[in-house]
């Protein structure tokens, strides 16, 4: 790669993210604007959050099981004895960081690709330019309220699949480890702070932001027919899910330093 390739990838890097950030700008203040769309709001939230319940659930349920069979199984390979602790150690792993960033993940994948498709097929056939013709603004009647919906329910899906993965630890603890329930429990709340919960939390917020606007944007931005709307909505799940990873290190980075 020559020099100005490099410099023309960055050029479209830097264009694209400029593009990303006026976006959320502009959803940002159509939020604050009325009129509300609640209805629509109330949908939205309805698809992002209870529809992705059975997927989001189930996967961190068995992520739950696998961690507490993996590391339950060398603890007591370096210590005899020391998998009692495997209730603190499948916690704060689930807590921090596993449930926020594949909750996250499944919801790029399901929710991220059905915006992208939904609005991109609405640019191609004009239905957008309609919107503009009855002086309704498109941001507002379609970006805000999946942006909010994302925005609310995606830490709310966190919060259950935090409870759902430590409970999967719970079963392979009993079944696997001899480990009680009351011990289970008890060591928990020996060892986990309010704050191991509220940075995954705090983490979900931004992944839900991030969800929201990229997937939005796609569709905003497509064209080319249905061969477009398909290229948005690959577009959209990779963006997403590639920014979800980066920004996780990025949030975990600041909040140790905080």
């Amino acid at each position: 790669m020559n020099h100005t390739e490099k410099s023309s990838l960055f050029e479209t890097f830097f264009e694209s993210l400029g593009a990303h950030m006026i976006f959320l700008k502009e959803t940002v203040l159509w939020t604050f604007r009325p009129p509300f769309d609640r209805q629509s709001i109330l949908a939205q939230m309805l698809e992002v959050g209870y529809k992705s319940l059975p997927v989001t659930s189930i996967t961190l349920f068995f992520t739950g099981m696998v961690m507490a069979l993996q590391i339950g199984k060398a603890m007591d390979a370096i210590m005899s004895g020391s998998s009692v602790f495997i209730g603190t150690a499948v916690t704060i792993s689930m807590f921090r960081e596993l449930c926020p960033v594949l909750t996250a993940l499944l919801l790029a994948g399901r929710i991220g690709s059905s915006i992208a498709a939904e609005i991109g097929t609405m640019k191609v056939t004009e239905q957008i330019d309609a919107l503009r013709t009855l002086s309704a603004e498109p941001v507002q009647y379609l970006a805000v309220p999946r942006f909010i919906a994302c925005l609310v329910m995606t830490p709310a899906l966190t919060v259950i699949t935090d409870i759902v993965g430590v409970l999967g630890g719970a079963v392979v603890a009993f079944f696997s480890l001899n480990i009680t329930p009351d011990s289970y429990i008890s060591n928990i709340l020996q060892n986990i702070k309010l704050t191991d919960f509220t940075s995954g939390l705090l983490k979900s917020v931004f992944f839900g932001a991030e969800i929201a606007i990229i997937s939005c944007y796609s569709g905003f931005n497509t064209s080319g027919g249905a061969e477009g709307v398909g290229k948005s909505t690959i577009q959209a799940v990779v963006r997403s899910s590639m920014v979800i990873l980066i920004s996780d290190y990025f949030l975990t980075y600041i909040m140790q330093l905080m």
